[in-house]
């Protein structure tokens, strides 16, 4: 390993750690971003419910305001009110009001009184409607600023609706500005486009001990007698228009549920709603509403911390393909010395390898020697085995080396023998067997059993013209085979012992081949079964 190779590795650790440092200074810098606009758009949502409440308490003052009017005196409310409404403009000042109005109290089925205070208001016979089983009711008696419009809600007896009594109820307990549920308000009569509406109340109590239309009533409910509410009707669209003005324009989207939670009636809606949608409350005098806004910002959200993400992530990235390409520079450095180190193991494996090849050729070539001296009576009788023998051990050796191959084919070496032997081109082309590969050590048993079986049979036997021989190999449960078969010979062979030459050629198959061999012979016939694992090398 090259000495440069440990400060390779702390510099590509430490660019490592610049990497994931600068990648978690990216999402917590982009995390920031977006809650920073979060809030930002939060807080702009709570800035539209409260200038929407703000101008709520606006109305309840000016209702307040009207109240003292009408109680300072009530037998000239008409006239006043026309002039203070006049006055404040609360129309100008507060925009949101459907007009104010007063509804006075009667006993059920006494409407004259009440009757005669609208022809003093308007100048006209105006009558209280519709027919009520309440035993008191609240008509319409005044509302201002006056329009042709509002002037359908006229006699109108409000005590007489559940969803308005109720609010007028809660008012005369409490004595607190109350809030109805959406309704159709009277004045929707004569409007080309219909809204949601809802009013708020304000309870005028009966001044002093003087005897009151409400006595029986407020006995009955434990409250003081009222003979008369303030009250003033709001149309929701016209309202949400005239408290946001142009603000509405810049809202993607608004919801206004007359409740809290999911299930409250949506009474306004503008635009489309989106997934960060805000959530404020809206108090509407002793109601609770629910207003949901979304600025549908999602670029300017989303697109800050994103482009801080990606970003960082390109810092991230260089810092990662850095350390990659250092990484790299290093594995090549790794790499290289690995490979000159092979390389010394591989030429030493090959010196070692080539010393034991010779070592074990000179021991073949040794042992072959000292058989065949033993074998041979004369001198030109071992030069003439001896020569036969290493001409097979190198026929096997020279078939590798010209096939420039690490193995070779059984059929070659049976073929290559007998055709030594003088056997015809027909009957060597009749031998035939699957296609098996030997290496050097197994060629070289194969090539010295062959040749010894091809010599044998030339002096004794099928090859010498006595006979017929037959040659084939088989693959037979995992094992190589080979039958060497002689017939119809002169006479049954001898082979109850074993020469030299034979005892050499087994050990070779048993401890090259890993294998064994048979022989056996009867009736003019000799058989030689050689068997082998079928593990030998293929191409």
């Amino acid at each position: 390993m090259r000495p440069s190779t440990w400060a390779d590795r702390l510099l590509a650790l430490l660019v490592r750690f610049v990497g994931l440092v600068i990648l978690l200074a990216t999402i917590v810098a982009a995390s920031a971003s977006f809650l920073y606009n979060q809030a930002e758009e939060a807080d702009q949502a709570e800035r539209v419910a409260a200038q929407f409440n703000m101008r709520l308490r606006d109305h309840v003052a000016i209702l307040e305001g009207v109240r003292a009017l009408y109680q300072s005196d009530s037998g000239a409310s008409g006239p006043g009110i026309r002039s203070y409404l006049a006055a404040l403009q609360p129309q100008v000042q507060a925009p949101g009001m459907e007009g104010i109005g007063i509804a006075a109290a009667m006993r059920a089925g006494t409407p004259d009184a009440l009757e005669a205070r609208l022809r003093e208001n308007y100048g006209e016979d105006i009558k209280v409607w519709p027919a009520t089983d309440q035993q008191v009711g609240f008509p319409v008696v005044l509302v201002e600023p006056y329009t042709p419009r509002r002037h359908v809600a006229l006699g109108f007896d409000m005590y007489s609706e559940p969803v308005r009594r109720e609010a007028m109820r809660r008012a005369w307990q409490t004595g607190r500005p109350a809030a109805s549920g959406i309704v159709h308000l009277a004045q929707e009569k004569a409007a080309t486009v219909k809204q949601p509406g809802f009013l708020i109340y304000l309870p005028v109590y009966t001044r002093g001990s003087e005897p009151s239309v409400t006595d029986e009533a407020a006995k009955t409910t434990g409250t003081r007698p009222v003979e008369a509410f303030v009250y003033a009707p709001f149309r929701v669209n016209d309202m949400m228009k005239a408290i946001l003005g142009p603000q509405l324009g810049q809202i993607d989207g608004l919801e206004i549920r007359a409740g809290a939670g999911p299930s409250a009636p949506v009474v306004f809606r503008h635009g489309k709603m989106g997934w960060d949608a805000q959530e404020q409350v809206l108090r509407i005098a002793d109601r609770q509403w629910t207003m949901r806004i979304s600025y549908g910002r999602l670029l300017e959200r989303l697109g800050r911390p994103l482009g801080i993400f990606l970003f960082g992530l390109a810092l991230a990235a260089l810092a990662t393909q850095l350390h990659r390409v250092q990484q790299r520079r290093v594995g090549e450095a790794q790499a290289l010395a690995e490979e000159k180190a092979r390389h010394a193991e591989d030429r030493e494996l090959m010196i070692g390898e080539m010393a034991h090849r010779m070592k074990n050729a000179f021991a073949r070539i040794g042992a072959l020697a000292r058989i065949t001296l033993r074998e041979s009576a004369t001198l030109e009788e071992f030069e003439a085995k001896f020569d036969g023998r290493m001409r097979a051990l190198s026929d096997a050796k020279q078939m590798l080396v010209t096939g420039a191959v690490d193995s070779v084919e059984l059929g070659r070496i049976v073929r290559r023998e007998l055709e030594l032997a003088g056997v015809s081109p027909d009957q060597l082309a009749a031998i035939a067997g699957p296609e098996v590969r030997l290496d050097d050590e197994g060629a070289q048993a194969i090539s010295l059993a062959l040749h010894e079986f091809v010599t044998n049979s030339i002096k004794y036997g099928a090859l010498a013209g006595k006979g017929h021989l037959a040659v084939g190999w088989h693959r037979d449960d995992g094992d190589i085979e080979l039958d060497w078969v002689e017939s119809d010979l002169a006479e049954t062979p001898h082979i109850e012992s074993e020469s030299f030459g034979t005892r050499f050629i087994r050990t070779m198959i048993e401890r090259q081949l890993k294998g064994s061999w048979k022989r056996s012979a009867v009736d003019n016939r000799l058989a030689i079964v050689i068997r082998w694992p079928d593990n030998a090398p293929t191409h």
